[in-house]
């Protein structure tokens, strides 16, 4: 994301309550049991629902059944094969780490009820469910993204602490394209014109399109998504939307409907809703920054803060975290070839593993605040990041840090962003540094690291069969 200068009233006051972590952690909805479910459903007269899950993406994928037999207790299953497929649908060749299960064995959909929720840009009435996926014996599966991040919750509660995040998310407006080959271009306002970039903060940005903006809040409001702020970011048709601090999980369920929800408001206004990380040549790339706080569940105090209000030693050593792992857990807050397009020097997106007071050129900032509010912003992921891995390995990281008592590099008060970059250039060399650091172990299984791992490189071999217009642009006459 570009440097900018953040509203300071606006962002230390919503994340202060996360770090003072009494938090009302709001859910979606908030049903608790199949009996409250069928009443709700009843009342809203909700004819067919839709029971969704993440996959490696971050795509739903799932099932859709009347809601008769929604509460029927219904089995719902799904093939295994769904968490070993590629983004463009293919299955990679076997590796050492990477198999197949021969029977493409049945995994099951366990609805989380409190996540049940209308879907407002339907026309039947419709309602949508959150699920978690369990095998056949009922045990949770350990690589599926809503589970992977529990796990790193989990691992947090059994020290009595609890992390609070507050997600940023970064999207692109632009005009419908059918061609792949052709450039991406932003659309029309209410103006008539295609509106330009150095639009940071401006309200004049945001009310080109403010109707698709009134049905990105009508739509929210209606399934219980909590906007913080929104804003125009400098990219030309580039907003950011600034989710409320709560439980991870619940945020990254939120971050998940969000990015369907956006891009059904923007198709609803002709015009598509991008979470590609670089989408527009020459264009500051789209990021998912994530604000992170850790809080003692007894107390209810940051522990971040020592309580004469200094930094605490967990601070600086989730930060020594953060710095060592992060790097290796790359490929999962920057998944795809695109990414690393976002991650260049020259476009006001971190390169390396600096952190500072303040300094939004660094990949980990330090927000001004009180000490009850201390915290940490991870200024790496992109937008096309799934939020439940990105969170998860975000917050893994610096439990590391914990764990292993990693102090961090001195701050920098310095432009860190340009210059020798100091993480992953592409996705192969992400994907190798998440295979070879033993200590991920800790936080995630070995299950999850090799499918993760194959799945993306089937994605670059893909990649690699397509020729760019760059190289027939350069080679066809010149080698």
């Amino acid at each position: 994301m570009p440097t900018k200068k953040a509203n300071p009233v606006a962002k230390v006051g919503t994340v202060a309550k996360a770090a003072v972590a009494q938090p009302t952690l709001t859910s979606l909805r908030g049903v608790s049991d199949w009996a409250e479910a069928a009443a709700w459903l009843r009342a809203r007269g909700i004819e067919d629902i839709e029971c969704i899950t993440p996959d490696l993406a971050g795509v739903p994928r799932g099932k859709m059944m009347p809601s008769s037999k929604f509460t029927s207790n219904t089995s719902l299953a799904l093939p295994s094969a769904l968490y070993r497929h590629t983004i463009s649908g293919e299955y990679p060749e076997e590796t050492e780490s990477f198999r197949y299960e021969p029977r493409d064995s049945d995994l099951k959909l366990t609805p989380d009820l409190s996540t049940l929720s209308v879907v407002p840009w339907e026309t039947d009435p419709t309602a949508q469910v959150i699920c978690d996926i369990v095998n056949t014996e009922g045990d949770a599966v350990s690589y599926t993204p809503r589970n992977v991040l529990k796990n790193v919750v989990r691992l947090y509660t059994e020290r009595g602490w609890k992390p609070v995040v507050a997600p940023e998310i970064e999207f692109y407006l632009v005009a419908k394209n059918d061609d792949p080959d052709y450039p991406l271009h932003p659309p029309k306002g209410r103006s008539g014109r295609s509106i330009l970039g150095g639009q940071g903060y401006s309200i004049a940005g945001i009310n080109e399109f403010d109707e698709l903006i009134d049905d990105i809040y009508h739509f929210s409001e209606k399934q219980g998504l909590e906007i913080d702020t929104l804003i125009h970011e400098e990219g030309p048709a580039q907003l950011e939307i600034n989710l409320r601090h709560g439980d991870p999980v619940e945020l990254a369920d939120q971050v998940f409907m969000f990015k369907r929800t956006i891009r059904e408001a923007a198709m609803k206004h002709g015009i598509y809703a991008t979470f590609m990380a670089k989408p527009m040549q020459g264009q500051a790339g789209s990021a998912m920054h994530i604000h992170q706080s850790v809080v003692d569940i007894e107390t209810g105090a940051n522990i971040f803060s020592n309580k004469d209000g200094s930094p605490s030693k967990e601070f600086f050593q989730f930060i020594g975290g953060m710095q060592s792992y992060i790097p290796k857990t790359l490929v999962m807050m920057a998944p795809y070839v695109n990414s690393y397009r976002r991650l260049t020097p020259d476009m006001a997106a971190p390169v390396n593993t600096a952190w500072g007071y303040d300094n939004r050129t660094t990949a980990f900032r330090v927000p001004v605040s009180d000490p009850v509010a201390r915290r940490v912003e991870n200024r790496l992921p992109s937008s096309d990041a799934n939020p439940y891995l990105a969170l998860a390995a975000s917050l893994g990281c610096g439990l590391l840090g914990i764990m292993n008592g990693i102090e961090p590099t001195p701050p920098t008060d310095e432009s860190a962003n340009e210059g020798a970059i100091d993480l992953p250039r592409d996705l192969l060399n992400a994907v190798s540094l998440l295979e070879e650091e033993p200590e991920l172990m800790k936080v995630f299984s070995k299950e999850f690291i090799g499918i993760y791992a194959g799945v993306k490189r089937g994605e670059f071999e893909t990649f690699m069969q397509v020729i760019s217009p760059w190289e027939r642009e350069f080679l066809l006459l010149n080698v």
